[in-house]
């Protein structure tokens, strides 16, 4: 990992793919509680990673890089909204359900599909055109904007910064206390 203080927001976002990358694994050959954690781990970055994506880096690439630049963003929020759909619904059935991992490898497909398009498409733009200090900068935003995100999927918020600014804090409000709650019942079965 790249000290904190010099990691600029492609290098945290890498980091951040790289996990995602690691999780859809650990969720396609994993099992039971291992699958189920998981599954957990990755709905919540997915989650926060991609609404800190849409509030800091989706406006940030349509400003920085003119030339065809909403057409490449615009693909990349298509591609969000599509995710949260279907891992909404993932979430809804639970990794214990028989349609779970039917449904699931296509998204992860979907979602690897999506790193590379932001990889290969925006990243390269943002350190083309931006100074060093800012992409610095911006890592700290994107931190930022995932401490305040909600923690699941929130498909009828849309993929816009406005509505992620003002849906958002109170989504992940009722999230990380939905969070907490089933920690404990996951701790505590017998009450």
């Amino acid at each position: 990992m790249t000290a904190t203080a010099q990691q600029d927001v492609v290098d945290l976002l890498l980091e951040q793919h790289n996990r995602i990358k690691e999780l859809l694994a650990a969720v396609r050959n994993g099992q039971g509680a291992a699958k189920r954690d998981a599954f957990a781990d990755l709905v919540r970055l997915l989650a926060v990673h991609e609404s800190a994506e849409e509030q800091v880096v989706h406006p940030r690439v349509r400003k920085a890089a003119a030339d065809g630049a909403d057409r490449i963003v615009q693909a990349r929020l298509d591609e969000e909204h599509e995710a949260k759909q279907v891992l909404s619904r993932l979430y809804d059935l639970g990794v214990d359900h028989p349609d779970f991992d039917g449904q699931f490898h296509p998204f992860a497909e979907a979602v690897l599909a999506h790193a590379t398009h932001e990889e290969t498409d925006e990243f390269p733009r943002l350190r083309e055109t931006l100074p060093p200090e800012r992409l610095r900068r911006m890592a700290g935003a994107v931190k930022a904007a995932e401490s305040l995100a909600p923690t699941r999927p929130h498909p009828m918020a849309g993929e816009s910064r406005a509505g992620n600014l003002l849906a958002g804090p109170p989504m992940a409000i009722f999230d990380r206390a939905r969070d907490r709650m089933r920690e404990w019942r996951q701790a505590n079965p017998d009450h």
